[in-house]
């Protein structure tokens, strides 16, 4: 008390003249909502199966990210439809969620760590995989967790089995073969699509680059390629599967083939011989330093009728500071090489980027620079990326420019893509369109041309897969409508075709995919394609030849 009276005299001093009155003081709590305290989460108990009958349990997979992450998803799906395991699409009647994950945003992690919680709440086995994990397996809301590593999903039933059984099992382990890692799993495992008519081969894993602000790379690591054979191996297999289609991925495709001996130029070379009539390639993300030498083939490649003139190439900044406080390895100079003699071999040519916006230590005439470049050359395809600090990443220990500034800067580019459309000057034109999808509102199919560029077509039976000529009707900024000009009696299905067949039948040119003069190049297209196996061809031959030897014993017979 000796203490306090030395500094006040009495309580009520506390309270000067110029302080608020009580009435003062809640006047204001006619504005206050009340609100009803959350009740506390129940988690429910998960059953234990002691033994596991394949067929009795039913498995959620659900995916984030990129086509690398969709690939590994469909190949743990198949290996567990394989086994026995129903796959559902409604998470709540199923007995284990299956989460494979991205780490490349703050976001996408955050949406897999609230997909955790509710999976554990109502009693679900959990199985967790992708790039999270494997690039923070210790991360505190894992533990207790199964895990699949990126390299490790060839072992999915053994993971979702011991895991039913109430166990948790964790492999992150890298592979290897001969002391050499290995980009992952066989190619040749089964796969549930989840696009029937599309299929995404991994070429490659992980990358050369050591990007100051990618998560990605703690996950994939160091450059990996598969061998060629297996490759063609795979899309040979996926063809004779009824796929129409065909999309590379990795996380980097111009780096492809650098640890092997070989190059993406090769391989695509290769795979061009064994894409069917009707069919299309589409070649994934590659960054400009890899693809830099390899100019003159590639656009050879992207001209070609089978292949889509289509690349996606990320610049993240028009500035040169900026690209080397990424360690991105090229300038700005490099890119637009890139851009510049691929647009000018292939007219047309769709190049797609990303754009990151308050990267640590940007300006305003860095951002500047990057909107200058944007503005030069129109991408049809820009994605925009607010900047996301990754924890353990350089980037995530540099000075951070204000929040509010890098949202302006994100609207600022947002603005300008949207200020332009470049498909209005299509309209009436008349183009070739190989059908894959179904639009999301499943008003229209949806097909894209030569260039990737997306068309919508009405919803016709039997359309899907199939590659038909049509007429632009209406653009919108993201994509076209068109009317289709094909009776369905030429529409075109994707069918393999052998040289030794194109020998033993007539042939005739047929239109496909139209070139940027307006004309439609020939194709040669089987006239009549034999649609039956060559042992079943020898089998009647046989036949024919038993009913002759039979008919000719019993003549010789009855003259004797």
């Amino acid at each position: 008390m000796s203490v306090c009276s030395e500094i006040i005299d009495d309580i009520e001093d506390l309270i000067s003249s110029q302080d608020i009155t009580p009435k003062e003081r809640y006047a204001n709590k006619k504005d206050v909502t009340v609100r009803v305290k959350k009740a506390e989460k129940v988690t429910k108990e998960k059953p234990i199966f002691q033994s596991i009958v394949p067929g009795t349990q039913h498995i959620y997979v659900k995916t984030w990210g990129c086509a690398h992450n969709n690939s590994d998803s469909e190949y743990m799906a198949g290996q567990l439809s394989a086994f026995g395991y129903n796959l559902v699409d409604d998470k709540e009647s199923a007995d284990l969620w299956l989460l494979n994950s991205c780490t490349v945003k703050n976001p996408s992690e955050d949406t897999f760590r609230n997909e955790i919680e509710a999976g554990v709440t109502k009693g679900k086995h959990v199985v967790v995989a992708g790039c999270v994990p494997q690039g923070a397996p210790k991360s505190e809301y894992l533990k207790g967790l199964s895990v699949i590593g990126v390299q490790q999903i060839d072992r999915v039933v053994e993971v979702v089995e011991e895991t039913l059984k109430g166990h948790s099992v964790r492999l992150l382990q890298p592979k290897k073969v001969s002391g050499r890692r290995m980009a992952g799993p066989k190619l040749a495992l089964p796969k549930v699509r989840k696009n029937p008519l599309i299929e995404i081969i991994p070429i490659n894993s992980g990358c050369l680059n050591q990007c100051t602000y990618c998560k990605t790379k703690h996950a994939r690591g160091d450059l990996a390629s598969y061998d060629p054979e297996e490759i063609v191996e795979r899309a040979k297999q996926a063809f004779r599967e009824g796929v129409c289609e065909l999309w590379l991925t990795s996380e980097d495709t111009g780096t492809y083939g650098r640890d092997i001996g070989t190059s993406l130029p090769e391989l695509l070379w290769r795979l061009v011989e064994v894409i069917p009539e009707g069919c299309m390639m589409r070649v994934g993300m590659t960054n400009p330093p890899y693809i830099l030498e390899h100019l003159e083939e590639m656009a050879k490649i992207l001209a070609h009728l089978r292949v889509y003139a289509f690349l996606h190439v990320p610049v993240q900044s028009g500035s040169d500071a900026i690209l080397a406080a990424m360690k991105r390895e090229y300038c700005r100079e490099d890119f637009e090489q890139v851009v510049d003699f691929l647009r000018e071999r292939v007219p047309g040519l769709t190049v797609a980027t990303d754009i990151i916006c308050g990267f640590p230590g940007e300006t305003e005439e860095d951002f500047a620079e990057t909107l200058d470049l944007c503005a030069k050359y129109k991408f049809p395809s820009l994605f925009i990326n607010q900047f996301f600090p990754r924890p353990g990443t350089p980037a995530a220990r540099m000075p951070r420019i204000p929040a509010n500034l890098v949202k302006t800067r994100t609207k600022r580019l947002t603005e300008l893509f949207s200020s332009y459309e470049l498909y209005h000057e299509q309209v009436g034109k008349i183009q070739r369109v190989l059908v894959t999808e179904i639009s999301h509102d499943k008003r229209f199919y949806v097909a894209h041309n030569k260039f990737y560029e997306q068309v919508l077509v009405p919803m016709r039976d039997n359309l899907l897969g199939k590659s038909v000529t049509v007429r632009i009707t209406s653009a919108t900024k993201f994509s076209m409508q068109a009317e289709i000009l094909d009776t369905e009696d030429t529409w075109k299905k994707c069918s393999i075709v052998s040289e030794e067949n194109k020998l033993q039948n007539g042939y005739i040119n047929c239109p496909d995919f139209e070139d940027t003069s307006g004309q439609e190049p020939p194709r040669d297209i089987a006239l009549n394609p034999p649609n039956q196996s060559p042992l079943f061809i020898y089998g009647i031959i046989a036949l024919l030849l038993a009913i002759v030897y039979r008919f000719a014993w019993k003549l010789l017979t009855e003259a004797q």
